[in-house]
C-alpha cells in the first residue's frame, strides 16, 4: 500500500476503473452470446434485436477506449454476417 495521499487516491480509482471496464466487457460479452444464440436457435427478429444490442455495447467500448476500433468491427461484420445467413 501506497504511502503518499495521491497514490492512495490513484490506487482506489485505479480499482474503480478496473471494475467499471469488467462490468462493461462482461456485458459485452454477453450481449454477442445473445446474438450467436438467436442465431443457433434460427430466430431471425431475436438475432436481429441482439444484434442491434451488441453493436452498440461494441461502439461503446470503443469509445471509451476499451477495445480498439478494428476489433469492434471484426466483431460486428462476423456477428452481421451471421445474423444475414438466416435470411
Amino acid at each position: 500500500m501506497p504511502n503518499i495521499k495521491s497514490q492512495k487516491k490513484r490506487a482506489i480509482t485505479n480499482i474503480k476503473a478496473n471494475e467499471a471496464n469488467k462490468a462493461e466487457k462482461s456485458a459485452l460479452k454477453t450481449a454477442i452470446k445473445n446474438v450467436l444464440k438467436a442465431v443457433d436457435a434460427n430466430d431471425k427478429e431475436a438475432a436481429g434485436n441482439a444484434l442491434k444490442v451488441a453493436v452498440s455495447k461494441l461502439d461503446s467500448s470503443v469509445t471509451s477506449g476499451l477495445h480498439h476500433k478494428n476489433y469492434a468491427s471484426r466483431q460486428k461484420a462476423r456477428l452481421a454476417k451471421a445474423v444475414n445467413k438466416l435470411a
